[in-house]
């Protein structure tokens, strides 16, 4: 990984020092506990297998000569505590002193791992959690750039593969290293040439495990990716399965989703055979190692040229207990190679920019009192060349009705989102009592609002929780009332469980009038002063329609409105209509005035009531 991803990812485990501290110590006495278990484990042979009286005599040997070796010095402190009078006691001692090491490195081995499971877990919980933060706080222009498929494989597939990552790098990187180097350091004090030998042999397997890991990083990128498609296919056709059986279209999903799956098969079995390359890799040069090393050590041995029986035995021993670690850390270095890819993705996802962002002392908006103003207005989305909006003017004063009318791609629906803010002008800007709404508070600016607009968004959720979305601890009575007012009552005491319902993904148990009358008992249950209706009733029936405009005249009442609207006859009795067309104002007036002027919103109003 890049330095910049090292030092982001120390930064997130900072908060967990005190479990990484004692996890590292117990890994100490773990590795420490592990060779002394295979040293014992050698001197176990070595007393099963030579003469007990041989061994005596070379302790005294030992105890009478102040120029030992290390090994012979290690060699002597072990024979001191387990050597008793008899073979029997001796191999008794050892067993006891074999089995205590061996339980006490496997305390310590679980102490290691457990502690780190625990900042491995935390920590994919934390990145989990400021990813989907972050998602929140990004505007609505990213999500029309982004696939939702992409976003959701990062959360969990992405997250969930570094969760791997670092439990390999965790659970081994802790330990190995120390282990290798422990066991290299026997190794020399055993033997220098044969340990010589090992050493030049060993770096070619890992260089050989290093460049199968870069290839795995490359391939798990494309991985990633194609999981995102994969995810993107399946979460656009479960949200369109009504239209995918209406045009009995079912056929050519299936042979599209397939293809994802065979293109994500061929790149899984790609990284595949390269992960399953290492292994056999490692193993192999760890054979060749060990063959060399039992060829040249056994002629060393037979040749009596200063390598005895015991310290053969042990060297093997030990020779052979590092070909694990080194395989284990191979197996690490391929599982941070698909980590890597997937931390490049969530670091990425973590860097985009915020485009809506509040100053560093925000005005909290406590209420509305006076008007709303665009004032110079213009507007451009980002993956679109030219204007939506060109110098846009008109006020709304507290208490008005003022609906914007026009063709469709007119810029009508992107003037009620520059309210709250979901996106900002590239010039001009909007004023709410004087203030600049960037100098506000978002929270408090969106919290004067209730928007309501054609595709009504709910949650699989219960009627009353969806309705009480923005006002949680709202009492029962208070959503009865605004179910009352919304005309969504009779509806909902004809169903079943009644407030308790599950309305299903996006409400699909509902009809769309129904839909439309939960989502206005929602904003008035909210009661906020300013209220935005973004083609509220245009995708109804006559009779649907009837209820919900019976519904939002009593939503508008007392209260400040900017109103969308297609059907004509819904917005004549506003105080002030706006057309727009091609992004520009064209009248502003009342129904009566603007009909007279015989322009575009006469022409609009003739078209839809059949008038020439």
């Amino acid at each position: 990984m890049p330095d910049s991803i090292y030092k982001r990812m120390i930064k997130l485990m900072s908060p967990f020092w005190v479990y990484i501290i004692i996890s590292s110590f117990s890994a100490i006495i773990f590795v420490l506990l592990n060779s002394a278990s295979i040293w014992l484990t050698a001197t176990l042979i070595n007393n099963i297998l030579l003469d007990f009286d041989k061994i005596v005599k070379s302790q005294m040997e030992w105890l009478n000569n102040d120029a030992l070796t290390l090994n012979e010095k290690l060699k002597f402190y072990t024979n001191l505590i387990i050597l008793r009078e008899t073979p029997a006691e001796s191999l008794r001692v050892l067993c006891i002193i074999i089995l205590s090491v061996f339980f006490g490195k496997n305390i310590f081995l679980y102490i290691k791992n457990y502690l780190l499971r625990i900042v491995e877990l935390s920590l994919v919980r934390d990145i989990r959690n400021k990813l989907y933060a972050h998602i929140q706080s990004l505007s609505l222009g990213y999500f029309n750039r982004q696939k939702t498929g992409n976003l959701t494989s990062i959360v969990i597939n992405d997250v969930e593969h570094l969760q791997i990552a670092l439990g390999a790098t965790f659970q081994k990187l802790f330990v190995e290293p120390i282990n290798i180097i422990t066991f290299v350091g026997l190794l020399f004090i055993i033997s220098w040439k044969l340990a010589l030998i090992a050493l030049i042999i060993i770096p070619l397997a890992g260089i050989a495990v290093i460049g199968i890991g870069k290839s795995i990083r490359r391939k798990s990128r494309r991985t990633q990716k194609k999981v995102a498609d994969i995810m993107q296919i399946l979460s656009e056709t479960l949200s369109s399965i009504r239209i995918v059986k209406a045009f009995a279209n079912e056929n050519n999903e299936i042979i599209k989703f397939s293809k994802e799956s065979k293109n994500y098969f061929k790149l899984l079995l790609r990284r595949g055979r390269l992960d399953l390359l290492a292994g056999p890799i490692t193993e192999s040069f760890g054979v060749v190692i060990g063959v060399i090393l039992l060829w040249y050590g056994g002629t060393e041995v037979l040749m009596q040229r200063g390598l005895n029986p015991e310290d053969f035995i042990r060297f093997i021993l030990i020779l052979f207990s590092i070909l694990g670690p080194i395989k284990q850390m191979g197996n690490v270095n391929l599982r941070i190679q698909t980590g890597y890819a997937s931390a490049e993705r969530i670091f990425s996802l973590l860097d985009t920019p915020i485009d809506i962002t509040e100053n560093s002392n925000p005005i909290q908006l406590k209420s509305f009192n006076n008007y709303i103003e665009f004032k110079n207005l213009s507007f451009e989305y980002e993956e679109t060349e030219g204007l939506v909006l060109s110098n846009i003017n008109f006020k709304i004063n507290k208490g008005e009705v003022v609906a914007i009318v026009g063709p469709s791609g007119a810029g009508k629906s992107t003037i009620a989102d520059l309210i709250p803010r979901f996106y900002d002008p590239i010039d001009g800007e909007i004023l709410i009592d004087q203030e600049n709404i960037k100098k506000l508070s978002l929270v408090s600016l969106r919290k004067n609002m209730g928007i309501v607009t054609q595709d009504v968004i709910l949650f699989n959720d219960t009627i009353k929780n969806n309705i009480a979305y923005a006002q949680p601890k709202a009492t029962l009575e208070s959503i009865i009332n605004a179910c009352k007012a919304a005309n969504a009552l009779e509806f909902i005491e004809e169903i079943p469980e009644g407030f308790e319902a599950i309305i299903g993904e996006r409400g699909v148990k509902l009809s769309g009038g129904q839909k439309q009358r939960i989502a206005i008992a929602r904003a008035l249950l909210k009661n906020p002063p300013i209220l935005i209706l973004d083609e509220a009733t245009s995708s109804l029936d006559t009779e649907s329609e009837k209820k919900v405009q019976t519904a939002i005249e009593a939503l508008l009442k007392d209260r400040t409105a900017l109103i969308i609207a297609h059907r004509l006859s819904t917005v004549q009795s506003a105080n002030k209509i706006i057309t727009i067309e091609k992004g520009r104002i064209s009248e502003i007036g009342t129904h009566n005035e603007l009909y007279s002027n015989d322009g575009l919103y006469r022409k609009l109003y003739d078209i839809q009531f059949l008038k020439t």
